[in-house]
Parts: C-alpha cells; structure tokens; sequence
C-alpha cells in the first residue's frame, strides 16, 4: 500500500510538471494598432504549441503604437506612436515585466508620423518619420531609459508618382554585420546608407549614399539574407521585390519579381516582407489582393522564384510575422480585425491555416 501511495504521488507530481511545460510552450506576442476605433493601444497575445491563439488583453494604452521592436535583451519594448504633434511623433519604452507593459520613457521621433523602429544591440534606436520624410537617432540606456533625440536626418528628393511629391522615410534597419544604417524612402524612391558616429551620435552618408529604385517603385521594408550579403527590398507602389547585392562597396539592384499572380489586375500595395531563417523561402504581403506570395531563394545567386499565394483569409495585411521556431507565420489584417495563424511546411514553404482571432485594426506583429 505504502508503495503504490508513493507511486501515485509521482505520477500526480509528473502529471503537474508535465502540464507546467506544456505551459511554457505558449509563446507571447505584441501586437500594434490603430486606435482611431476601439483599440486603447498594445495587446498581449499567445500562441500555442499547434498555433492556437489566445487574447491576454491590453498591455499598454498609448495612441497609434504602429510599430514595435524590442531591446536584444528581451527587457524592453519600444513602441512610436505614429501622430503629427507639432511636427513629431513619439517613442516609448516599456520595462516588460511578467504580464505587463511598465511604461519607463517617452521622447520626439524627430518628424511626423513615424510608422518604424528598429533598436540595436547597444540601444540606438532608428526611427522612420513618414510625413516629416527623416530618420530620428536616440540612445536608450540599458534599463530603456530614452534620451532626448540627438540626430535627425532629413531627406530630400521626390519619386514619379503622386505618393512621391516629397520625401516618407518608410522603414530603417541597423545593417546586421556592419556600421551601416540602410533608410527606406517611399517618396524619394531611394534607399539611403549613413555610418553611425557613435562618439557625436551622428547619421552620416555613406559615399555612395542613395540607391534609386525603379521609377515608381516605391520601397517600404527590407529583410536580410541569412548570409548577410543580398538585401530584398520590397516595393509597395509597384508590387515588387528587389534583389540588391554589393560589390566593391557600392549596392546595385540585380533582380526584380511581382509580388502579384499572373494577371491580377485589381488595385494593391505590398506591405511587408520577411526571410525563413535557412534563407530557402521568403514571404511578401499584398493589401488588395489580400496575400501572401511565397518565394523560392536561389541559394547560389539569391534570385526569387514565385510558388504560390495564400489567402490571408481578411482584408489588409499590413503586417506579418513568422514565429520564433517558424513553424508558424501570423497575418495581421487591419480592415477586418483579425489575426491569422498559419502552419508553415519548412520543406516546401508552404501555408496551412489553423486558427483566427479577433484584434482591433492590428497593424504589426512583435514576438
């Protein structure tokens, strides 16, 4: 009897353990919005181990959080606020903390409407301010403390088209492998490279400085390659992605793909753009056609291949994200208030749909 008590109490206790793992195996997301509706600002969402997703309610009332990124310590989260208050946005920091957003900081983007953040391994912080077309650079210390803005770079120039009549930096990324900061500008057609002063706390040109895009183009994100060598931009006025490669330290376009099937003829604009992690697939968003394009990469010379779409099963995907593990790619649909989980096949790319949950106007997705 004393034996077999002792025997149950193991298996009740592994029983308890085994559920606290499976637990754990829930992975929590952020996710941006509009609030011009419903929404009071950043939400907190989990997704489990077979791509269930659960709603754990709003982390942080901030006003048009649009775009998230998150320190490379995983302790802070950083949010703009994308609105024209005397000519600027706004950035927040938070302290993550259990279940919970604590606001530590707020500080000028350095332009109106910034719609992107990116943070660096040392805490600079990038800001993409659409309608003030700049580039804002602050520092945030260690515990996501932000200081004053310390550099704008200001953009001129426009594009072909009547989105183009002035400059809208879109998007800018920290190079991953070198001193390097790479600014999309929708409105001047042009991406723009800067080094970092990090003792001024300075953007300055490169000496190739811009790269022009195809007339009308209209570049909005990035991604990287794994390899660190071929960028692809993606284009939102023209629905294409770019293949940019370097060589002898100058950046050229070498390849360019719709986003789009054959023959689709509605109107639609690319949004978002990212990379599998062994570089054998890429994704793109269309708003309009309500997709997401798959791509095959040429491992050798890094040119895409289209093999297929898959519904987004909503109206606007302005955002998208794929998982930590990438076993699953989530979709947020601004226009009908949803997210979409889909299964991702590693082998083939391709998208399987599991589960859909409501968010009010979700706009960015942050794991």
């Amino acid at each position: 009897m004393k034996y077999f008590s002792t025997l149950v109490f193991i298996l009740l206790f592994l029983g308890c353990k085994n559920s606290s793992v499976k637990s754990i195996k829930e992975t929590t997301f952020y996710v941006g919005t509009y609030t011009q509706k419903e929404s009071k600002g950043i939400y907190k969402y989990s997704i489990s181990k077979d791509g269930k997703l659960k709603n754990m309610g709003l982390a942080a009332t901030i006003i048009n959080p649009s775009f998230l990124a998150k320190s490379k310590d995983q302790k802070n989260l950083f949010a703009i606020s994308e609105i024209n208050e005397n000519e600027t946005g706004y950035v927040y920091s938070y302290e993550i903390k259990n279940d919970s957003l604590q606001m530590v900081s707020k500080q000028e983007s350095g332009g109106a409407h910034p719609c992107f953040i990116a943070v660096s391994k040392d805490n600079y912080i990038i800001t993409a301010n659409y309608t003030g077309g700049n580039v804002g650079l602050l520092k945030a210390t260690k515990t996501g403390e932000i200081a004053p803005i310390s550099f704008v770079q200001q953009h001129v120039g426009k594009g072909s088209t009547e989105r183009q009549t002035a400059p809208h930096a879109h998007s800018t990324w920290f190079h991953p492998t070198k001193n390097e900061v790479i600014s999309v500008d929708l409105g001047t057609n042009e991406l723009w490279f800067s080094t970092m002063d990090k003792t001024k706390n300075e953007l300055i040109y490169t000496t190739q400085k811009k790269l022009k895009m195809l007339d009308g183009a209209g570049p909005r994100h990035l991604t990287f390659h794994p390899n660190n060598k071929w960028m692809y931009v993606l284009n939102e006025l023209n629905n294409t992605v770019s293949l940019v490669k370097e060589k002898n330290n100058t950046y050229f376009i070498k390849a360019s793909i719709t986003t789009l099937p054959a023959g689709f003829s509605t109107d639609s604009k690319a949004a978002d753009i990212h990379i599998s992690k062994d570089g054998k697939f890429l994704y793109t968003s269309n708003r309009g056609a309500d997709s997401i394009a798959i791509f095959k990469v040429n491992i050798t010379n890094g040119t895409l291949t289209s093999i297929g779409y898959t519904s987004v099963l909503g109206i606007n995907p302005r955002n998208f994200s794929l998982s930590p593990d990438e076993e699953f790619l989530l979709v947020a649909n601004q226009d009908t208030n949803n997210i979409i989980s889909f299964k991702r096949n590693p082998s083939s790319g391709a998208l399987t749909f599991v589960d859909e949950i409501f968010a009010p106007t979700p706009v960015c997705i942050l794991f």
